[in-house]
C-alpha cells in the first residue's frame, strides 16, 4: 500500500471519520451475522430440518407394518 501524503489537517481528518464510519459498519455487520448464526442454532431451527427426514421415516415404518398386516 503506498502512503498517502496529506497537506492539510482536514484531510486528515476527513479520512479519519471515513475510517471510523468503516469500523462502525463492519462492527455492525459482524453483530448481525452473529444474531444470524444464533438464530440458525436455535434448536427449532435444527430440528426443523429434520422434520421432513422424521415424517418419511415415519411413513415408511407405518407403511411396512400395513404392509404386513394385509399380506
Amino acid at each position: 500500500m503506498i502512503p498517502k501524503k496529506y497537506t492539510s489537517f482536514a484531510q486528515i481528518d476527513q479520512d479519519l471519520k471515513i475510517l471510523k464510519l468503516q469500523q462502525e459498519i463492519d462492527r455492525e455487520n459482524l453483530k448481525m451475522h452473529v444474531q444470524v448464526t444464533k438464530n440458525n442454532l436455535y434448536p427449532s431451527q435444527l430440528l426443523g430440518g429434520f422434520s421432513g427426514i422424521f415424517q418419511k421415516i415415519t411413513l415408511s415404518m407405518v407403511a411396512k407394518k400395513l404392509i404386513k398386516k394385509f399380506s
